[in-house]
């Protein structure tokens, strides 16, 4: 095999993440809070050949001295992009959208004991008794700031979120409870994991990427709570362009199949080295 077939070879490979990327954008189009994904390439190993060794017969030359020779291009990441999506009046109480980027709600997953986050805003009430708890689409519970679940006693005639995060339970008795929706900040959204769901979290093994929680998120309690902005009876739509995810598509398309073509072009020309006698 020449270097031209391993090259193409390793390409179509990464090629293929690439596709993969953009089709899980598209099927998440009209998924509330979605953000999409963006692959990026770098080259693999470079070996570069001076053939010309006299660099005064180079003067002028305006590309790098000498021929490099690649093994084809890798991703280099997969890129969480976090613009605003736009946002979707409903009127509907328990429904509430960020208004602005990077913030994520709390979400307790397996029975609360695991912290993950989401940015979809579509919530419910699972009754249990003379108990209410505040819960996702799925059935995980929302938390409050300091991630405990979010209980609400009592028949509910009203409930109010301010555009800080705080939920004001109204109760036909004419009590009042309040909760201060849990609310995290993420400076540096490249290391989150998206695990379904449409929530996302810290892959396990963040500490060896040279990062602790703390550089990545940053739970917003007390004076920092003034950082929040949300809007209550509206929903986030996706951020996804599908006009512009389409033209990508085609273009890594087209990619798969010059890299698909130099294999062939490869194996042509072995067949006709292999035939001279």
């Amino acid at each position: 095999m020449n270097r031209t077939m391993i090259a193409a070879s390793n390409t179509l490979g990464q090629l293929q993440k690439q596709i993969d990327v953009i089709s899980n954008n598209m099927a998440n189009v009209e998924t509330t809070g979605f953000k999409r994904g963006e692959a990026s390439f770098t080259d693999l190993l470079v070996q570069q050949l001076n053939n010309q060794p006299n660099q005064a017969a180079e003067v002028g030359r305006l590309t790098p001295l000498g021929i490099r020779q690649g093994n084809g291009a890798k991703i280099g990441q997969i890129q969480n992009v976090q613009s605003q999506g736009s946002l979707k009046t409903t009127n509907r109480d328990l429904d509430v959208a960020f208004t602005k980027e990077n913030l994520y709600f709390m979400i307790g997953v397996e029975e609360g004991n695991v912290i993950r986050l989401s940015r979809d805003g579509a919530f419910y009430l699972s009754p249990n008794g003379n108990e209410n708890m505040l819960v996702t689409a799925d059935g995980h519970t929302v938390l409050d700031e300091n991630g405990n679940d979010i209980v609400i006693n009592g028949d509910i005639k009203e409930i109010q979120i301010s555009d800080e995060g705080v939920l004001k339970a109204i109760t036909t008795d004419g009590g009042e409870q309040t909760f201060n929706l849990g609310v995290v900040s993420v400076q540096k959204p490249q290391f989150l994991e998206k695990l379904g769901d449409n929530l996302y979290g810290l892959p396990d093994n963040y500490d060896g990427l040279g990062v602790t929680a703390d550089d990545v998120l940053t739970e917003l309690t007390g004076a920092l709570r003034t950082d929040i902005s949300m809007k209550q009876g509206a929903l986030e739509s996706s951020n996804v362009d599908l006009s512009k995810e389409m033209t990508d598509l085609i273009t890594a398309q087209r990619m798969y199949q010059f890299q698909s073509r130099s294999i062939t072009m490869g194996d042509q020309m072995l067949g006709l080295v292999n035939s001279i006698r």
